[in-house]
């Protein structure tokens, strides 16, 4: 079974392109998403998720995905 979600947000940190010693492409960034419901003071809440991307994708990631 595979496991799918949709995030849509902002880049907070610029994507970071690595390669493993076996030559394989990855790509960190953080992605800021802020939350449907108000809190107690009537602000939205952010939520920073770490995303952690690889191969042909960490490669696009890197090269349009900007802050």
């Amino acid at each position: 079974m595979l496991n799918r979600i949709i995030l849509i947000g902002r880049v907070a940190v610029e994507p970071e392109l690595r390669y493993t010693p076996s030559g394989t492409q990855v790509a960190n960034f953080i992605l800021a998403v802020d939350r449907n419901r108000l809190n107690q003071r009537g602000e939205r809440e952010t939520d920073f998720i770490k995303i952690v991307v690889w191969r042909k994708l960490a490669e696009i990631c890197a090269q349009y995905l900007n802050k």
